[in-house]
C-alpha cells in the first residue's frame, strides 16, 4: 500500500479478524499504523488496540461491543461470515441482519470521511434478478423485524449464503447514497474462491467442477491477502471518490460471465452460489 492508503492513527473495527479475510485485512491494517480494534466470536492473538468477542446472531452483544470499544470510529471492516453449512437463519443473521446492526451503531461513532467495507461474495450475484425481493429485506428497520422477514420467506433464502450476500450487495448501494451526504462512503467486495478455512466448508457442499468454474479465468483461489488488499484500500483515503462499490475480486471471473465466457445460467442456475 502507499502513503495514500495510510492508516496511521485511524481507529478501525475488524469483524471475523480470527482467521481467513478478515485476519488479513487486520494484519494488513495493523502495518498501515491502524488503531486496530477486532470483534469476533473467537478469540484472536493479533497484537490489536483491543479484542471483544461478539455473537453477531445477538443484537445486545452487539450494541454491548460497540459500547465496549467506545470513541470516535474511523472505518469499519465488515469480514465477519457463516458459510452455507451452517443453519439458514444463524447465516442470515451473522451475513446480514447482526453485519447491518454492527454497521448502524458504529455509524453512530463515525464522522465526515469514515468509510465502511463489508464482504459480500460473487455468491450474490443473483441481487440484480431479485431485486425487489432483497429490498423488502434491506427496508426492514430493524435485526429483530429483519429476522421476522426471514423466517416468513425461507423459501426464498433457501441455504441462507446466496441470499445473504445478495441483501449485503443491495444493502450497500442503497445505503451509500444516503450516506455520502454525511460524508461517509459505504462499499463491498465480491470474492471469488478464497482459501480460507471457511472453505473446507464448501467443498463438503459444492461440486469441484463449480468450485473449479468460479476461479476461472485465473485459474486459482485467492489468498486471504489479495482479498484485504482491496478492502483496505475501499476505506482508505485513496478511495475518496469511490461509493456504493459492489467490487469483484474473483480473479477476472465476472468479466468473463459479461462477455459470454462462462455461462453463469448453466453453472449455478437461476441463483449462483459460488462462494467467497
Amino acid at each position: 500500500m502507499s502513503k495514500f492508503a495510510s492508516y496511521k492513527n485511524r481507529r478501525v473495527i475488524v469483524s471475523g479478524c480470527f482467521s481467513g479475510m478478515g485476519e488479513a485485512t487486520a494484519r494488513m491494517l495493523l502495518d498501515l499504523g491502524a488503531d486496530v480494534h477486532g470483534v469476533d466470536y473467537k478469540q484472536c492473538i493479533l497484537p490489536l488496540a483491543s479484542f471483544t468477542q461478539i455473537d453477531l446472531r445477538d443484537p445486545a452483544s452487539i450494541d454491548a461491543t460497540v459500547e465496549k470499544i467506545g470513541g470516535k470510529i474511523d472505518a469499519l471492516f465488515n469480514c465477519a461470515g457463516l458459510p452455507n453449512t451452517a443453519p439458514t437463519l444463524d447465516v442470515m443473521k451473522v451475513n446480514f441482519l447482526g453485519t447491518r446492526h454492527l454497521t448502524e451503531a458504529v455509524l453512530r461513532r463515525m464522522q465526515e470521511g469514515a468509510a465502511i467495507a463489508s464482504i459480500s461474495s460473487t455468491g450474490g450475484l443473483g441481487w440484480s434478478q431479485r431485486l425487489a425481493t432483497n429490498m423488502e429485506l434491506v427496508s426492514t428497520k430493524t435485526f429483530e423485524e429483519g429476522l421476522k422477514w426471514c423466517e416468513a420467506h425461507s423459501e426464498v433464502l433457501g441455504d441462507g449464503y446466496g441470499f445473504s450476500k445478495e441483501a449485503v450487495i443491495v444493502w450497500t448501494q442503497f445505503s451509500a447514497a444516503h450516506l455520502i451526504k454525511r460524508g461517509i462512503r459505504m462499499n463491498c467486495t465480491l470474492p471469488g474462491p478464497t482459501q480460507t478455512p471457511m472453505m473446507a466448508n464448501f467443498e463438503s457442499a459444492i461440486p469441484a467442477a463449480i468450485l473449479d468454474a468460479a476461479a476461472q479465468p485465473i485459474g486459482r483461489r485467492a489468498t486471504p491477502q489479495e482479498q484485504a488488499g482491496p478492502l483496505v484500500f475501499l476505506n482508505s483515503d485513496a478511495a475518496s471518490y469511490v461509493n456504493g462499490l459492489a467490487l469483484p475480486v474473483d480473479g477476472g471471473f465476472v468479466g468473463a460471465v459479461a462477455t459470454g465466457q462462462i455461462d453463469l445460467a448453466a453453472l449455478f442456475g437461476a441463483r449462483p452460489q459460488a462462494p467467497a
